[in-house]
């Protein structure tokens, strides 16, 4: 699904952003060109953003616990 018709910007490319490390709207303008020219999408795209970075797995690091 296009989220930016003036950018030619998917559902698709947000979420390879995500996958890619893009953590904030600035920056998935910047990569992507998302929001960059009328800003129509940027509500959809960062919603998009959140769940794309929801559904990754980052690995956590264990903290040995405080005796």
């Amino acid at each position: 699904m296009y989220v930016c018709i003036c950018n030619g910007v998917t559902d698709r490319d947000i979420r390879q952003a995500a996958e890619a490390g893009c953590r904030s709207l600035p920056e998935l303008t910047m990569r992507t060109g998302a929001g960059a020219n009328c800003g129509s999408c940027l509500e959809l795209a960062a919603s998009l953003l959140d769940q794309a970075r929801g559904t990754i797995d980052l690995p956590l690091t264990v903290l040995p616990q405080a005796a």
